[in-house]
């Protein structure tokens, strides 16, 4: 089984690049199943049905979502009808869900998502219900477990996978926006703090530059908007999983000016 997942998707230059690579990279990596991170898809706050079924239509089959879930009113029908997670650790009253099973190249494949707590909102705790809910799954015979870890710190995001390595497939962050330097397999089980943003890369974290240089130098709120025009980057990772394991895996950084940047993990002995 080969999977790919996509960082977050910011607004529509992020959109735009999912347009342009996602169809031919699926091709030319023989990519079985694609899982992205839509929270700031739609002009980077929330999600709405439009930009949802303009990003299944390009080839997405999953997408998983953070703490800027609900900012569109417009997706709590959303997670009924559409393939949309939100994180897990929400309490079970709230709409929709943070885990599903799915049929993948005759295997079943997990895909959980679930939220940090650091300068997040208040949810369950994230460590325990990962705990319990990986050993639902190993115990019902599902092998291959991919986790969307949505959190701001790297503390929290290793030993998350330090914590289930071995007994997951992969674990991958979000939320940041920027890209870490440490992709790696360990124990069967991949992991990387944060896998980056999809969308505009000459600016701060996706967005026009304007305002976070106010908020920086005077204290002052302002609303965060998307350039129109900008630099573009997608980046993904793409995993083959074998009996639950992860045996190989790469990132992929495209860039709007044709530029294509591919490096493998490591193995950790």
């Amino acid at each position: 089984m080969k999977i790919a997942f996509i960082g977050d998707i910011i607004g529509r230059p992020g959109r735009l690049m999912v347009k342009e690579h996602l169809e031919r990279l699926r091709h030319e990596y023989g990519i079985d199943w694609v899982i992205a991170n839509y929270e700031n898809a739609s002009h980077g706050f929330g999600l709405t049905l439009k930009n949802a079924n303009e990003l299944f239509s390009y080839g997405i089959d999953v997408m998983t979502g953070g703490n800027h879930s609900w900012d569109k009113k417009e997706i709590v029908p959303l997670f009924e009808t559409l393939e949309l997670l939100r994180p897990h650790n929400y309490p079970d009253e709230v709409p929709g869900s943070g885990m599903r099973v799915y049929d993948v190249a005759g295997e079943k494949l997990a895909v959980l998502n679930l939220m940090g707590h650091y300068g997040m909102p208040h949810t369950d705790n994230a460590f325990r219900l990962a705990q319990a809910t990986v050993e639902q799954l190993c115990n019902e015979g599902i092998q291959h477990i991919f986790m969307d870890f949505h959190a701001e710190a790297s503390s929290e995001k290793r030993a998350m996978f330090l914590m289930l390595q071995g007994r997951i497939s992969a674990m991958i962050g979000t939320h940041t926006h920027i890209s870490s330097d440490d992709f790696q397999i360990v124990n069967g089980s991949a992991y990387l703090s944060d896998i980056g943003l999809t969308g505009c890369r000459d600016n701060v974290i996706g967005m026009d530059t304007k305002v976070p240089l106010q908020r920086f130098l005077t204290g002052m709120p302002g609303h965060f908007d998307i350039p129109k025009k900008c630099k573009r980057i997608l980046q993904m990772a793409v995993m083959t999983l074998e009996a639950g394991r992860c045996v190989e895996a790469i990132k992929i950084k495209c860039f709007d000016d044709g530029r294509e940047l591919i490096t493998s993990a490591w193995h950790e002995a």
